[in-house]
């Protein structure tokens, strides 16, 4: 595919698929809103080149549509790594007949990896005084902290092992020559900088931008440690990722990247980091994270500045996430045997909701597949988990919660974990990265019927109730703040009003039950399961068990950070100027 971003830039061109704004533009907001316009339209790719205080021009939205998913990465990896999981069961046992048959998937293989590039774009200039003077970071909500670069490959090397990591964690924009890194507890670099703090040694960090697109799909995917990123990059790109020794020594840098920004990261240093506006549609609040000092940064001659603007979904993360799930899902029963497949939802931020279809061969086996879940990688951070052995559509949530609701058996079939880890950007458990977590099953023939249309009467500090799915009833009452207990009194002295519906949520609008996207991002962002599930319950040989209906408070808490609303004099500035940006509109 595309070996560097102008390929696909170009690409995106003839395909009509990027915009050229050449009017004035400014990285502090007005950029941010206007992507965000363009995206909640299924709009193009945008490239603005007159960025106000900016050396380099600036493209966005670069995988806000699967239509562009599909120019960036086209159908061949997924069918690579489905050729090749299905090779692994048919050559074992190997017989020469067997890899003479599959010689094309071998051939396809000799091309991952890593070499020696011929020419090196990434060396057309350096600097060394004020290497991020005239980047373009976007400050996309009014409340961030500052500047962020929103798109950076960051690559780290084991001080132990000499394993390579590369992931996208976000970075502040401090002054010309510091950074912040946000290293979270399930991320590769982050295990890479405990190593060398331990060692009280700086961790050696370059940071890519740009590059081939395959680079930032292979940096985002959650694929086990012992992958080298570089190499699934080198897949989704169908060759090996040209690479060229640093004149500075230590990483080689990846010849067609538009920049490589180098510094060190020094062990027991931390500085205030954030807000951020995140993928979850909030702002994460400020804490202490360390800091890279960035030493020099080497860049294109005709560099362009790749970023991406996050909030609530639907943005470019979900697509990309979309396509990454359809690559690897082939691969995930060689890794967890009775797992036959697995999803997590982009809509919820991904970390707070999971579901998989497993093998039920024997009785709770399912359960023992959760736990093979719940242990895997960056899925230990899984909030809340629907499995099934159904055969259902798993991005469609409606079908599947559907599924589980007839068949599950409150007495036994959900468990519910507290004193868990929690992702760095949920903040509905009680403290920093601490929460709980949720297993829900429902497996085998069904055990009840499920409701479709309420027909209740009125219930005591409920004004509105609207139809999720069947079994799921969304209500909505008093704010939290002024009746905290009113999710405690639904499920015990108000059980009955529900009647056969077995769950209830609890909404501050119950008119997000109209939509999947809605409904997953309000309900699965706003509780935490331990404190925020309510039930009848009873205890029998240490096991909790519950009563029907079951009811999950996902009203908005004090607490929690503030919901993302861009600011209005820019909102209507941005309309105002539309005709600017889009003249031929």
């Amino acid at each position: 595919m595309h070996r560097n971003l102008r390929q696909y830039i170009e690409l995106l061109e003839r395909e009509k698929e990027v915009a050229i704004i050449s009017a004035p533009v400014d990285p502090y907001l007005e950029i941010a809103e206007i992507h965000r316009r363009v995206i909640d339209e299924g709009g193009p790719a945008l490239l603005f080149t007159n960025v106000k205080g900016a050396s380099f021009p600036v493209v966005t939205n670069l995988f806000g549509t699967s239509r562009r998913m599909e120019l960036a990465f086209g159908t061949r990896p997924e069918k690579l790594v489905q050729q090749a999981v299905g090779a692994l069961e048919r050559l074992l046992p190997p017989t020469p007949l067997a890899v003479w048959r599959e010689k094309g998937l071998l051939w396809e293989l000799l091309k991952v990896g890593t070499k020696k590039a011929v020419s090196a774009p990434i060396l057309g200039a350096v600097r060394e005084t004020d290497p991020l003077k005239g980047l373009p970071a976007l400050t996309c909500w009014q409340e961030d902290g500052g500047p962020f670069v929103t798109l950076p490959l960051v690559y780290t090397e084991s001080p132990v092992s000499g394993n390579g990591n590369l992931g996208m964690y976000r970075m502040q924009i401090y002054d010309d020559a510091t950074t912040g890194m946000h290293w979270q507890i399930h991320k590769g670099g982050g295990f890479h900088y405990s190593e060398a703090e331990a060692r009280n040694q700086a961790l050696p960090v370059t940071v890519f931008l740009g590059g081939p697109p395959a680079l930032v799909a292979s940096a985002v995917a959650p694929v086990p440690e012992m992958i080298p990123e570089l190499l699934l990059a080198s897949l989704i790109l169908g060759e090996k990722l040209g690479m060229t020794a640093a004149p500075d020594g230590g990483h080689r840098l990846i010849a067609e990247a538009e920049f490589a920004i180098r510094g060190r990261v020094q062990p027991h240093v931390r500085r205030p980091e954030g807000p951020f506006g995140d993928h979850y549609g909030y702002y994460s609040l400020t804490h202490d994270f360390p800091v890279l000092s960035v030493e020099r940064m080497y860049h294109r001659k005709d560099a362009v500045y790749p970023a991406t603007i996050v909030g609530k979904p639907r943005q470019e993360d979900y697509y990309l996430g979309e396509f990454l799930q359809r690559l690897l899902s082939p691969a995930f029963p060689m890794v967890m045997p009775g797992v036959r497949e697995l999803w997590t939802y982009a809509e919820s931020g991904f970390h707070p909701l999971a579901a998989a279809i497993v093998r039920e061969s024997y009785r709770r086996e399912a359960l023992a597949n959760a736990f093979r879940v719940l242990g895997e990688g960056q899925l230990t951070l899984t909030k809340f988990l629907v499995v099934t052995d159904q055969h259902v559509p798993l991005d469609r949530f409606d079908v599947l919660l559907e599924a589980v609701l007839e068949r599950f058996d409150p007495a036994e079939d959900l468990l519910i974990f507290n004193h868990t880890s929690h992702d760095t950007l949920d903040y509905t458990g009680h403290r920093l990265n601490h929460g709980s977590k949720a297993i829900l099953l429902g497996v085998g023939e069904p055990k009840r019927a499920l409701p479709g249309e309420y027909r209740g009467g009125v219930v005591p500090g409920i004004r509105g109730a609207e139809v999720y799915c069947r079994g799921c009833l969304v209500v909505s009452g008093a704010a939290y703040a002024e009746d905290p207990a009113l999710p405690e009194r639904l499920a015990t002295e108000q059980a009955e009003a529900f009647g056969d519906w077995p769950l209830v949520i609890l909404a501050d609008d119950a008119s997000v039950a109209r939509n999947q996207t809605a409904f997953l991002w309000t309900v699965f962002t706003r509780f935490n399961p331990a404190a925020d599930i309510y039930a009848r319950t009873f205890v029998e040989r240490h096991h909790i068990g519950y009563r029907l209906p079951l009811v999950i408070d996902a009203r908005m808490k004090p607490g929690y950070p503030d919901e993302l609303f861009p600011r209005e004099d820019i909102v209507k500035q941005v309309g105002e100027r539309w005709k600017e940006y889009f003249p031929r509109s």
